[in-house]
């Protein structure tokens, strides 16, 4: 089976820090006055998720869209959600037919453009979760199905049973992984590439200063990268980074996004932010230029081989079916989900 055509923004709005994750969330009547904002900016992208906020940030997206409705591709995501306070993967598909309704409920639409397995649950056939969203298309319910944090076998799996629109994966120059495959994957069976944290969770747009100094409920205060044992070595990158960006004429976080939109056509970024300012510095990234050989040096200064760290620490990296880099010196590559 193909793919499903669907053509997204180049650069999208990734909503999640409005509600949770990254340090405190802002109050909710400053989120909704944010999206408003983000609309008027021209952001045609909302991605959001049942897990994000406890439903609170579909909530939120819903409120700020209200009479703006047209105006934006919707994007949601089931399979992993907060049942008792504990982060659940669940991938039956009696759970994702009940979390599509209660999407649409919080969300209060009657459709979603394109709603994502958020993760593979390994203790069910793809295909059958894949199946429960397809009939909610046929249902009217969703636009187009997408699938994130899964590997190339996954996918093809995933197409004998539907079209797939798009798959959603880390991808940034701090993390490569859909290089193992998935960016040549998705442009040949026609699916678009939606890349998550393509600023490397705030590393690229030279936002940290201090891992110590993030919020205690940060989730990047146990991912590796920001732990001491590499947190030295990757700060020692920023200062030829910062100056990379200054010779290209841009700011660090436009830089790291124009890389990632040069990857290919194909390919659209979703930055996240609860500051307008910036999300204003992310969106001017779609109307710049930056010469090739900057951005190969750009590739060459970040890179699997230059950054410290695997991107998850064991918990996360098990709950994940997307390829991966062995974290070693000689950067060798081990194909991950298969």
């Amino acid at each position: 089976m193909t793919s499903s055509a669907m053509t997204l923004p180049r650069i999208g709005l990734g909503c999640m820090s409005l509600s949770h994750a990254y340090g405190v969330a802002p109050p909710p009547e400053q989120g909704e006055r944010m999206l408003r904002e983000a609309l008027d900016a021209g952001v045609r992208l909302l991605d959001t998720a049942t897990l994000y906020g406890g439903g609170r940030n579909e909530e939120l997206v819903g409120r700020a869209l209200k009479g703006r409705r047209d105006q934006v591709v919707l994007a949601s995501k089931g399979g992993m959600a907060m049942v008792d306070g504990v982060r659940t993967i669940d991938g039956r598909p009696e759970t994702l037919r009940a979390q599509v309704d209660a999407s649409l409920t919080r969300l209060e639409v009657e459709r979603i453009d394109l709603y994502y397995l958020h993760r593979w649950d390994r203790n069910v056939p793809i295909g059958e979760s894949v199946g429960a969203l397809a009939e909610a298309v046929d249902a009217g319910k969703i636009g187009a199905i997408g699938l994130s944090e899964v590997s190339v076998v996954r996918l093809r799996e995933a197409l004998e049973v539907a079209p797939i629109a798009a798959v959603q994966n880390e991808y940034s120059l701090w993390s490569r992984n859909p290089e193992l495959g998935m960016v040549d994957a998705t442009r040949e069976a026609g699916v678009a590439l939606v890349a998550f944290s393509p600023v490397a969770r705030g590393f690229l747009a030279d936002a940290i200063a201090d891992p110590d100094a993030l919020a205690p409920q940060d989730i990047r205060r146990p991912m590796p990268r920001f732990q001491p044992d590499h947190w030295p070595a990757n700060a020692a990158l920023l200062p030829a980074w910062r100056a990379l960006a200054a010779e290209a004429g841009c700011t660090p976080a436009q830089l790291a996004l124009a890389w990632v939109l040069s990857r290919g056509s194909h390919v659209t970024a979703i930055p996240g932010t609860t500051n307008i300012a910036h999300l204003r510095e992310d969106m001017a990234a779609l109307h710049m230029t930056v010469d090739l050989a900057v951005l190969a040096r750009a590739g060459e200064l970040i890179d699997t081989a230059t950054v410290s760290g695997p991107r998850y620490a064991a918990q996360q990296s098990a709950e994940v079916d997307a390829e991966s880099f062995d974290d070693d010196a000689r950067g060798r590559r081990r194909p991950g989900g298969s």
